[in-house]
C-alpha cells in the first residue's frame, strides 16, 4: 500500500520492488534496487526515510521516520544495509552494508556504522554511535558514544544510563503534564487525511543521496569496544565487548 501523508508521496525507483502488502507512507525515498518485502511499514511519521540501493527490508520490519516540536529524527539506510524480519528501526542512520538481525531494534538519534552488526534481538539504544566493524551480541544492548554494552540483565544500569539521557524528553518531546497516548492521538489524526496511491503513480529514477562522511569516534582499541562491563550475575565473570567484526574486502 502507498500512502500520501501530510501532502507529501513516497519516491520509488522503478527497479525497486514492493511486496503487495508493504505500506510505503509519507516522505519515503527508496532506491534503486531496494526490496521491500512482506509486512514491511516505511513511514515518515514527522521526518524523512531515505532507503539507498540495494537495501533489503525483511518481512514485518519497521523503518521509521520520527519528529516532533522541537526534535526531527530521519531515518536513512544507506546502500546495502540489510534490516531483518520484525526489525524496528526509528530515527537512526544505518551506514553502507550495515545489518540489523531479525527482532533487533535501532532507536531515535543512534548511527550505526559501516559494515557493522546487530544481531537478533539486540538494542542499539538513543544517541548512540555503535563504530564501524563491530558487533552487538545477540540480546545485549548498547548505549552512548562511545558506547557502553550492557548485557540483558543489567536492567537497572540500564534505566540508569536511560534517565541520565532523559528518554522521555528526548524521544517524546513531552511537557510534564502531558499525557502519552493523548500526544500521539493528536499528531496521528493528520492520517485521517491519508490518500491510497497506486505504486505507478510514485515510480521515478532515484539518484544517490551522499551523507556527510561519518567521524570515528575514539576509543580505548581500534574497532574494539570500549569500556567492559561486568555482569550483574556473580557467578559470572566474563566482561562484556562488543566483538570486532572480520573486515570485508569489498
Amino acid at each position: 500500500m502507498i500512502i500520501e501523508y501530510d501532502g507529501k508521496q513516497p519516491k520509488i525507483d522503478p527497479s525497486a520492488y514492493i511486496a503487495p502488502n508493504a505500506v510505503i507512507s509519507g516522505d519515503v525515498t527508496i532506491g534503486p534496487n531496494a526490496r521491500i518485502l512482506y509486512g514491511a511499514v516505511i513511514t515518515a511519521e514527522g521526518a524523512p526515510v531515505k532507503i539507498g540501493r540495494g537495501v533489503v527490508v525483511m518481512e514485518n520490519a519497521v523503518i521509521r521516520g520520527a519528529g516532533g516540536r522541537t526534535r526531527s529524527f530521519p531515518c536513512i539506510l544507506e546502500d546495502y544495509v540489510l534490516v531483518g524480519a520484525n526489525a524496528y528501526v526509528c530515527g537512526a542512520t544505518l551506514h553502507y552494508r550495515a545489518f540489523v538481525g531479525s527482532s533487533a531494534t535501532v532507536f531515535n538519534g543512534s548511527i550505526v556504522g559501516r559494515n557493522a552488526a546487530v544481531s537478533i534481538g539486540a538494542i542499539v539504544h538513543i544517541q548512540t554511535h555503535l563504530p564501524p566493524e563491530t558487533l552487538v551480541p545477540i540480546q545485549h544492548i548498547v548505549i552512548g558514544n562511545p558506547c557502553k554494552l550492557f548485557a540483558p540483565n543489567q536492567s537497572n544500569e540500564i534505566i540508569d544510563e536511560l534517565m541520565r539521557r532523559n528518554f522521555r524528553d528526548y524521544v517524546f518531546d513531552l511537557a510534564e503534564d502531558e499525557i502519552l497516548a493523548e500526544r500521539y492521538s493528536h499528531s496521528l489524526a493528520l492520517h485521517l487525511k491519508d490518500k491510497v496511491l497506486s505504486l505507478s503513480d510514485v515510480l521515478s529514477p532515484i539518484e544517490n543521496f551522499e551523507l556527510k562522511e561519518e567521524k570515528p569516534i575514539i576509543i580505548n582499541k581500534e574497532t574494539e569496544l570500549i569500556e567492559p562491563i561486568q555482569q550483574i550475575k556473580k557467578a559470572s565473570t566474563r566482561n562484556h565487548k562488543v566483538i570486532t567484526r572480520r573486515k570485508r574486502t569489498n
